[in-house]
């Protein structure tokens, strides 16, 4: 299981999650005045017991208004990592490029991913849309929906073949090739060794791949997800029509780790030669996007080792984890990551599939939809100038379009949600998503007049700038402002954040009802490594679950955005197996009307958590807003109240 690109690609990690040092030294003094080096494993255990000796030891929350305030826990957070002043920097970008966070009072934590603009990069892009059109391309009282309001792109589909597009590549406009460039030196991904294609989002990317992969002749398709994934249902879907055998790792009741055992059977092959036939593709996260659970290298290692394409789904990453990916020790066949457009504001955006050049060779023909264009902003101004209809009939006509071929529905929606958009959204929201819907009337307009050609009209837009050389080169500040900061510094704030969170939550506990808590996290607690997304539930006095769905709207009355999950795949040791019947819970899969709809008449059986997830712009006021929520469930009546008061202001009753 050992093998010498598991240990370098082990040590990448811990340099990059634990750094030393650097002394300025000569040998000798290193030998008789530096101190042994801490180990990776006295690092991690010093800092799971600081924060549990640091933050409210020996204290239980019993009344919501007994918090301490926000002031209070803030000092007492700073004490107990004193290293979070050494994040300032991130506090200015906030209030410098987000400040539409503080305004809104928003704390928004339904998605995790990586934007590509800041929101005064889009305030700014748009006031000079409205001051440098011409009198042709605007009409002489623009609406806001019509003129302002359009985001820096848009998408155009296109049905193509996967195989032909990146061996060959197409027309490509120059926002599209300077964006390719821009993302590939963000994730530090090689032109000379990875083709890449545009697609809708994350799920269609997955679905590209399943309608591509040669199952004729490697049949297995091996996945690992304790949480149910719409992208992933999609590929197990149409990897099966096409003749896949599709198998799942499983979670160990109760800190839902892999069960190794029972994954390494899976994987590993009994044959001599392990490389003459591939065994099939292993679809590996790295992270849990739901649970924050963070996933072995040796994983990879294994699965190429014995003879299976990896793809690996950076979508649940952090903005800059692919920097101590060990991209170039451990590369994978495919990999899926997503970009949205602005955080907190715009969470559309697209999808990115890339696929090594020594794989393209063996994929399959197949004519398929989710491949994308980008579409500059100035064209879809000329497109939407061109039609007569209103923005209501441009959306409606879009979304028929978008039916009539089969590429979306109505009811379907996998993006993260702006808190507008959530307050009438009740269905569970896959993290990370871009969203069709949301594309739907740029997608429209763009098809509009059939002999116009996307991409091919000059451009004269602020976001574009040319490099030294002449070629145009994208400015998004928020990859940016990523980069800036590194690596290190976004780990160590989100670290920081999250087991705060964490321990706060473990220290809620019911009154007159000894040593029963309000909150059970899932998966990873109080721990070094853990990845900054939280699965937990809340249990009233009488120890009922308050339905996430139910906790997801309360949270966004008070402009907090919380999403909700289903975990799955979950296994009951002999140990824990009176425990099955007590926690999982029964239910239809697509029972949420969303795309995996397909799949009625499969059942299921897991729990359905609340979820949250610190971006890198998180700041402590989020997650105190959060702990000082959902330490209101303490209360009794809480949700009783909050329904009358809702009432009382004539606002929609809070259906329980």
């Amino acid at each position: 299981m050992n093998s010498p690109r598991l240990k370098e690609a082990t040590q990448v990690c811990l340099n990059s999650c634990c750094p030393m040092p650097s002394f300025n030294m000569t040998d000798e003094h290193q030998k008789t005045d530096s101190k042994p080096a801490r180990t990776s494993a006295v690092c991690r255990r010093d800092f799971v017991q600081n924060t549990a000796a640091s933050i409210y030891p020996n204290t239980k929350f019993t009344n919501h208004e007994s918090l301490p305030s926000q002031k209070e826990s803030f000092l007492e957070f700073k004490r107990a990592y004193p290293q979070y002043y050494e994040t300032q920097q991130v506090d200015d970008i906030r209030a410098q490029e987000y400040y539409h966070l503080s305004r809104s009072n928003h704390a928004c934590l339904d998605y995790i991913g990586i934007g590509l603009f800041s929101h005064a990069q889009l305030q700014k892009h748009k006031f000079q849309l409205a001051s440098s059109s011409s009198a042709s391309l605007l009409p002489p009282n623009p609406s806001p929906s019509r003129s302002l309001n359009f985001p820096f792109f848009g998408i155009s589909y296109k049905t193509g073949n996967l195989k032909v597009q990146l061996l060959h590549g197409g027309q490509e406009s120059m926002l599209e090739s300077a964006m390719k460039k821009r993302i590939m030196s963000f994730l530090h991904i090689s032109e000379n060794d990875y083709s890449m294609v545009f697609t809708a989002n994350r799920t269609s990317a997955f679905k590209l791949v399943a309608n591509s992969y040669p199952y004729k002749t490697s049949r297995k398709l091996l996945t690992v997800y304790d949480y149910e994934s719409e992208a992933v249902e999609a590929m197990i879907h149409s990897s099966e029509k096409r003749g896949a055998h599709a198998m799942s790792a499983e979670f160990s009741w109760p800190r839902l780790r892999i069960n190794s055992s029972k994954l390494r059977n899976m994987m590993v092959s009994k044959r001599e030669n392990k490389m003459k036939n591939k065994r099939g593709i292993f679809v590996f996260p790295l992270h849990s996007r739901v649970t924050g659970a963070r996933y072995p290298y040796l994983w990879m290692s294994i699965a190429q080792e014995n003879g299976w394409h990896v793809l690996i789904d950076a979508c649940a990453l952090g903005p800059k984890d692919m920097d101590s990916f060990g991209f170039s020790l451990l590369r994978p066949d495919f990999l899926v990551c997503s970009f949205y457009k602005v955080f907190g504001e715009n969470p559309s955006g697209f999808g990115c599939l890339f696929v090594k050049k020594s794989v393209i060779p063996i994929l399959e023909d197949s004519t398929s939809t989710g491949i994308v264009n980008i579409v500059p902003a100035k064209e879809l101004l000329q497109l939407a100038e061109d039609s007569s209809g209103t923005d209501l009939e441009l959306e409606q006509t879009a979304k028929f379009r978008l039916e009539e071929s089969g590429l979306t529905s109505p009811s379907s929606f996998s993006g993260p949600l702006s808190n507008q958009t959530s307050q009438s959204q009740s269905q569970k929201v896959e993290q990370g998503e871009s969203s069709d819907v949301q594309n739907a009337e740029i997608t429209g307009i763009v098809e509009g007049p059939k002999g116009s050609e996307t991409g091919t009209s000059e451009i004269h837009v602020e976001h574009e700038r040319s490099s030294e050389n002449g070629d145009q080169e994208l400015e998004c500040n928020c990859l940016d402002q990523v980069d800036s900061l590194g690596l290190i510094l976004i780990t160590n704030r989100s670290r920081y954040l999250i087991n705060w969170l964490v321990n706060s939550l473990l220290k809620l506990e019911h009154p007159n009802a000894e040593g029963v808590r309000l909150v059970r996290i899932y998966g990873p607690k109080i721990k070094f490594d853990r990845g900054p997304a939280l699965a937990f539930n809340i249990f009233d006095w009488k120890g009922e679950k308050v339905e996430p769905v139910l906790v997801q709207k309360l949270a966004d009355r008070s402009s907090i955005s919380l999403s909700y999950g289903f975990l799955h795949h979950i296994y009951f040791s002999d140990k824990y197996a009176a425990m099955k019947e007590r926690f999982l819970e029964k239910r239809e899969r697509g029972s949420n009307k969303t795309a995996a709809s397909k799949f009625m008449g499969k059942c299921d059986q897991g729990i359905t958590v609340v979820t949250a997830a610190l971006g890198f712009l998180a700041n402590f006021e989020d997650t105190y807003r959060v702990w000082a929520f959902v330490a209101q469930f303490l209360d009794a009546d809480f949700v009783e109240k909050e329904r009358w008061r809702y009432t009382s202001l004539n606002q929609n009753t809070i259906e329980v």
